[in-house]
């Protein structure tokens, strides 16, 4: 003969309510929560890696824009032996041709001896799913003139 097990002690009945030892509801509770934080984690990736591209993209143009600009170089110097330096309203005439052709706002400023041009650009992100309106992203391009004679 085998030995009966022994039953493990409940409470009785009475103790708890009725309601409280139902789990009605209990699964869809937990689905929901999880359902919401994978949405949140998902709204989160998308519009992070949006950002991060409209920063690439800023960072792009503003390098593109800066190389432009330094290629344009003062020949009246460079061909009469002053010295290789940029033509400061040729650079920033083709840095801002270069950013309007790239349908980008930003500045231009050419350092004081001529020889590095700075280009920012001003970029906006419009998140898909998080609230709080756009988002700003500046990039910024620099072109030394390099002369090795």
């Amino acid at each position: 003969m085998t030995a009966a097990r022994p039953t493990p002690a409940s409470p009785p009945a009475a103790a708890h309510p009725r309601w409280w030892r139902r789990d009605n509801g209990a699964l869809s509770l937990f689905v929901l929560v999880t359902i919401v934080g994978l949405f949140a984690v998902a709204a989160l990736v998308v519009d992070g890696g949006g950002k991060l591209r409209a920063l690439n993209n800023a960072e792009g143009v503003a390098g593109e824009a800066a190389r432009a600009g330094g290629q344009a170089i003062d020949a009246g110097k460079a061909i009469s032996g002053e010295g290789v330096v940029v033509d400061r309203n040729a650079a920033v005439a083709a840095a801002r041709s270069y950013l309007a052709r790239a349908g980008a706002t930003g500045s231009v400023q050419v350092s004081d001896d001529g020889a590095s041009l700075t280009v920012t650009v001003n970029e906006t992100y419009s998140p898909v799913f998080l609230p709080g309106g756009n988002w700003s992203v500046t990039g910024t391009g620099h072109a030394d003139l390099v002369y090795r004679g």
